[in-house]
C-alpha cells in the first residue's frame, strides 16, 4: 500500500512536491490563455488549492472529485495562501489500494483496536450463550466487519469521518454499561446488543469510497431499517436465542432515535429503549463538542459560533488544574499526524 511523504500542513511555498492527493473538488474553467483546471486537493491534515494551467490541462477530458491523484508542481502563494500549481498528474497512480486514513478525517485510534475492545465487552458482559453467539458471529461476518471498521459515524452531524462509526458504537456501548452499574435492573446483555448494532445501517447508509455520499438505499430506506435488514438473516439462524429478546433487540434499533421528530419510526418503550436513546444521543452531541473545540483551538476562541444541530454557541469554560490530563493532551497531540519528512 502506497505511503505519503508530504502533508498538505506541511507544504510551503516555493518547495515541490510530488505525492498522493484525494481530488475534493474540480471545476474546468476558462481563461484567456485557454482551458484551466481549478482543483482542491485534500489529504488528512487539510486542503491546498492547485492549478492545472493550459496547455497540460488539455490532457485531461475529466477529473473525478473523490479520485486519488498522484500530484507534482510547485507550492506558489496566491492571495496569502499556498497554491499547487501542477506540471504533472497520474490519474490512476496505484492498483494496490489507499489508506482512506491518509486522505480524509479518522478516529483517533485504530478501527482493529477498537473492534477488538468491542469483541471484548462481548466476552466481559454476555454471560448468556446465545447472545455471545449472536454478537459474535455477525461481527465476524466479513462484510459487515469490513464496513464498520471503515465506515463514518454520518455524513457530517458527529462522528463523520473513517472509523467514525466504530468510534460511536463502542462510546455508545460504554455509556449503556455505565448505566447499568447505576440501573442493574436493566437487562445489559440484551442493552449491549443493540447498543453494538443500534447503527449497523450506517454501514451502508453512506459510500466506502471518500467522497461519503449517501447511498440510493440510504436515500430510500434510511439506516435503521437497513440496519435491521442486515441482522435478520443472523436473528432467523439464531434458533437457541428467544423470540422475545429478538423482539427486544428489534425494537431498541428502530427506537434508538427516540422521538418521531428525530427520525425514529417508534418512540422507545422499555428502559433498555430509553437508556440506548440516551447514549446515543449524548455520544453524538460530545463529539460534536468535541469538534467545535478542535475548529476553536485554530482561532483560539472561547465561544463557537452558532451550532445548527445543538441550536447554540458553544462555550469552553476554565477546567480544575489536573496535571494527568494536560500529560495525556501533550501525547495525544504529537500522535494525531506523521511528522513532515
Amino acid at each position: 500500500m502506497t505511503q505519503k511523504s508530504h502533508y498538505i500542513r506541511d507544504i510551503t511555498p516555493g518547495e515541490r512536491v510530488r505525492d498522493l492527493f484525494l481530488v475534493a473538488r474540480a471545476d474546468l474553467a476558462q481563461s484567456r490563455n485557454g482551458p484551466y483546471w481549478n482543483l482542491v486537493l485534500q489529504d488528512c491534515s487539510g486542503q491546498v488549492e492547485a492549478k492545472i494551467w493550459n496547455p497540460l490541462s488539455q490532457q485531461f477530458q475529466s477529473i473525478d472529485t473523490g479520485s486519488i491523484v498522484m500530484a507534482e508542481g510547485l507550492v506558489e502563494t496566491y492571495r496569502d495562501k499556498p497554491q499547487l500549481k501542477i506540471d504533472f498528474l497520474d490519474m490512476s497512480p496505484s492498483e494496490n489500494g489507499h489508506d482512506l486514513a491518509m486522505f480524509m478525517p479518522a478516529a483517533e485510534r485504530p478501527a482493529e483496536e477498537m473492534m477488538e475492545e468491542l469483541e471484548d465487552m462481548i466476552l466481559e458482559y454476555m454471560q448468556y450463550k446465545p447472545w455471545k453467539k449472536f454478537c459474535r458471529k455477525v461481527l465476524r461476518d466479513q462484510d459487515i466487519r469490513r464496513r464498520m471498521l471503515a465506515a463514518p459515524g454520518a455524513k457530517t452531524v458527529h462522528h463523520a469521518y473513517v472509523g467514525g462509526l466504530l468510534e460511536h458504537t463502542l462510546g455508545v456501548a460504554k455509556l449503556c454499561m455505565a448505566m447499568c452499574d447505576v440501573y442493574p435492573e436493566l437487562d445489559r446483555q440484551t442493552l449491549l446488543a443493540g447498543a453494538i448494532f443500534h447503527d449497523l445501517g450506517k454501514a451502508w447508509e453512506l459510500t466506502m469510497g471518500p467522497a461519503h455520499e449517501y447511498t440510493d438505499e440510504g436515500k430510500l430506506l434510511g439506516h435503521i431499517q437497513m440496519g435491521q435488514e442486515r441482522l435478520e438473516p443472523f436473528l432467523r439462524r439464531a434458533k437457541d436465542l428467544d423470540d422475545g429478546l429478538k423482539l427486544h433487540l428489534r425494537h431498541l434499533i428502530t427506537s434508538h432515535h427516540g422521538e418521531h421528530d428525530f427520525g425514529s419510526p417508534i418512540r422507545p418503550k422499555t428502559p433498555e429503549g430509553f437508556a440506548l436513546h440516551f447514549a446515543d444521543n449524548m455520544d453524538a452531541k460530545m463529539n460534536m463538542i468535541d469538534k467545535a473545540y478542535a475548529d476553536m483551538d485554530q482561532t483560539g476562541a472561547e465561544w463557537s459560533p452558532y451550532l445548527r444541530f445543538l441550536e447554540r454557541d458553544i462555550f469552553r469554560a476554565p477546567k480544575t488544574p489536573d496535571p494527568s490530563r494536560e500529560k495525556a493532551k501533550k501525547v495525544k497531540n504529537q500522535c494525531l499526524l506523521p511528522l513532515k519528512g
